[in-house]
């Protein structure tokens, strides 16, 4: 975990990147920015605010880290932080180099130092490289003599951070400990931030884990259980509820503890451990078999965790507590679900 409220800007250069492939080009500044306190407030607000997730990642290269350009960045700028303004041109230049999809936006680069940040209750020095792409109109209202002349303008809204990685000081033989903000990348230019510029791989921690086996079980009920055995939509529903509510109500995972509470039947837990096997080899991963539960992991991946029966075209069925609840059947005038309540609201 992660916070800020000792964390002050030791050193901030900006730059500007436009898009390769428009032939933007980049402009680089000649020295770093002098920041007055009440403009190192609105930054550092501007700049950490959004840093909520504690989903973590490590930058990483097939080859080796030194080849990564972040990484051998950063880790320049960590030995000596006042070499930061020169090593933000180097950051700025390639990230003109990897800004060629159409829809990249050219924007301002910060790069900042950025002292006392803790981790885990530490304090650790951390480098922030940040963009910002879109500017907002704001109104100028001033006085001249007796009327208000007004005028508008654009700018950067500080409370919307477009991109943002903060690489800290720690885990440096495993590729830095980062955290990471992309609010305006959708589509085919989404994996620019994170793949292409900054390549990062996801850390393997309690999120990590979470997330694995959470996944693993919505795959597992939604493509590979129908094939398996006669179930209908309610008891997929209903598999996928009880998945959560376990996460939810526990502090620690266990694969057999869940496989019993969660599964139940034996024909069941032997499908779903061979379907682990095959999954683990299919994704390149390795799903732990037990790990601390991640609370913000499980509140993610319960968001996409669909327990909706869609009928037709005429109704949807939210299936979120007792399965004994909902029947299903079939009569002269076609298929139904008779569905039991105490309250009507």
């Amino acid at each position: 975990m992660h916070n800020f409220p000792y964390t002050n800007i030791r050193h901030l250069s900006v730059h500007r990147v436009g898009n390769k492939t428009a032939d933007e080009g980049v402009y680089c500044t000649k020295a770093g920015i002098e920041i007055s306190t009440g403009l190192h407030d609105l930054l550092l607000g501007y700049f950490l605010t959004s840093f909520k997730s504690t989903e973590y990642f490590h930058l990483y290269h097939e080859e080796s880290l030194l080849s990564n350009e972040i990484y051998a960045t950063a880790q320049r700028i960590f030995e000596r932080p006042n070499s930061l303004h020169a090593q933000s041109v180097l950051l700025a230049k390639y990230l003109y180099e990897q800004s060629t999809h159409p829809k990249i936006k050219s924007g301002e680069l910060y790069v900042a130092y950025l002292a006392d940040c803790l981790v885990d209750g530490e304090a650790v020095d951390a480098v922030g490289l940040f963009k910002s792409e879109n500017k907002e109109p704001f109104l100028k209202v001033e006085q001249d003599n007796e009327n208000f002349v007004m005028e508008s303008e654009l700018g950067i809204n500080l409370h919307k951070l477009d991109k943002g990685c903060i690489i800290f000081n720690t885990e440096r033989d495993k590729g830095y400990m980062v955290t990471v903000v992309d609010n305006t990348s959708r589509g085919a230019e989404a994996s620019f931030w994170i793949d292409d510029f900054l390549h990062l791989c996801q850390r393997k921690d309690e999120y990590y884990n979470t997330q694995n086996v959470l996944t693993l079980c919505k795959n597992f009920v939604n493509n590979e259980l129908p094939q398996q055995f006669d179930v209908s939509k309610v008891d997929q529903a209903d598999f996928l509820n009880r998945s959560v509510k376990f996460f939810r109500e526990n502090d620690n995972f266990d694969m057999d503890e869940f496989a019993n509470e969660v599964i139940a039947q034996p024909d069941v837990i032997r499908s779903f451990n061979k379907y682990k096997v095959e999954y683990e080899k299919d994704f390149d991963i390795d799903i732990a078999d037990s790990f601390a539960i991640s609370d913000n992991a499980v509140k993610k991946q319960a968001r996409v965790f669909k327990s909706v029966i869609k009928l037709d075209k005429n109704f949807h069925i939210y299936v979120h507590g007792n399965r004994e609840l909902i029947e299903r059947g079939m009569d002269e005038k076609g298929k139904f679900y008779k569905v039991y309540y105490k309250e009507e609201n």
